[in-house]
């Protein structure tokens, strides 16, 4: 059930709550009322019947292994909209991302060293969702390696280079690859590997294809080895699970055995990130507003990253447990997720020239 408007309670509930709100997320401990006596000007039983009315609103909840109250998913979704200052990453904080995100290589790696670095940041599961994307195509060429083998050269065009191995059928002339290569080459201009392999297929199938029978066969089996990495290649990069298990989680072990099952299922995070594509910036996900983490009672901070035209290309996120510093993570996540766009669109630049 949705909570109450801020405006609708009064001063003194709002400085209760907030305060409720901040110590929970600042040690995952139930806040007291004689611990925010000191603070307040006002005495332990006034500011307990002050958080009675907060927990009757359901915004806050009473464990009842403590007199103290933590907040509810509702009262941490009314915080993180209505109340929460969020603090820019520090200056440390900022040259680390861009240091980390400034090396060369492929994009995968890129990819990788972010998750790695949110997981760092955070003490958290650190993600990142893979653009799916299909690059057009340049050339491919197919290298013998010995009798059984060769390599496949493909190069994009963005000047990305990627290599497989080939099986090859016992006594291959190396003129077949040379054939193949030219072939498969011709159909690629311009094209996604997805497009060429169909146009290829239909070609062979018609016995329109200018090639004979071991060429034909080194393009079938190239497609097949293609096809298949592609299948095969994940979607989601995570890393820091084991942040997860601090010294906070032994009381809690099972909600967090469930976190981390559900942070195995790829297809599902990656399916409720891309939720957060739309986004101007950092969308966050609290508790059991999202299926996947309800059990666990987990929470998502995920933020888009644009190509140098503004187009979505994926997304980065945190998760972990509810009482996250979210003033902290949601400018982190984002100005990670600008940065990211940034380092993806030099490495793209740089291959083209």
């Amino acid at each position: 059930m949705p909570g109450p408007p801020l405006l609708e309670l009064s001063d003194r509930a709002r400085e209760i709550f907030r305060l409720v709100v901040e110590g929970y997320l600042g040690d995952g401990q139930p806040v007291g009322s004689k611990s925010l006596a000191g603070g307040l000007d006002l005495s332990p039983a006034s500011i307990r019947s002050v958080m009675a009315d907060l927990e009757r609103l359901g915004l806050l909840a009473a464990p009842h292994t403590s007199a103290g109250r933590l907040p509810t998913e509702t009262g941490l979704r009314l915080f993180v909209d209505g109340m929460m200052q969020v603090a820019e990453p520090s200056a440390a904080e900022r040259a680390a991302i861009e240091r980390e995100l400034s090396g060369s290589g492929p994009v995968e790696t890129a990819l990788a060293r972010t998750s790695a670095l949110l997981s760092s940041l955070s003490a958290c599961a650190g993600v990142v969702m893979v653009p799916a994307r299909e690059p057009r195509l340049q050339q491919m060429s197919l290298v013998p390696l010995g009798d059984d083998r060769a390599l496949a050269v493909l190069v994009g065009e963005d000047g990305d280079v990627e290599n497989r191995v080939v099986p090859l059928a016992a006594g291959t002339d190396p003129a077949a690859l040379v054939q193949a290569g030219n072939y498969i080459t011709a159909r690629l201009q311009g094209r996604t590997l997805a497009e060429a392999a169909r146009a290829m297929h239909r070609e062979i199938a018609d016995e329109r294809a200018e090639l004979d029978a071991a060429a034909r066969d080194l393009v079938e089996r190239g497609l097949a080895v293609w096809s298949e990495d592609a299948a095969r290649r994940p979607v989601l990069i995570v890393r820091g699970q084991a942040n997860l298990l601090d010294e906070s989680a032994v009381g809690d072990l099972e909600r967090v055995r469930m976190l981390i099952d559900d942070i195995e299922r790829s297809e599902q995070v990656a399916a409720l990130l891309d939720n957060a594509r739309e986004a101007d910036g950092a969308r966050i996900f609290i508790g059991s507003e999202n299926k996947l983490f309800s059990l666990s009672g987990s929470s998502v901070i995920a933020s888009p990253y644009r190509d140098r035209e503004g187009k979505v290309i994926g997304v980065v996120g945190v998760i972990g447990p509810t009482r996250l510093n979210y003033a902290r993570l949601v400018p982190m996540v984002d100005f990670t997720a600008r940065s990211l766009g940034l380092s993806l669109d030099a490495r793209v630049g740089h291959a083209g020239r």
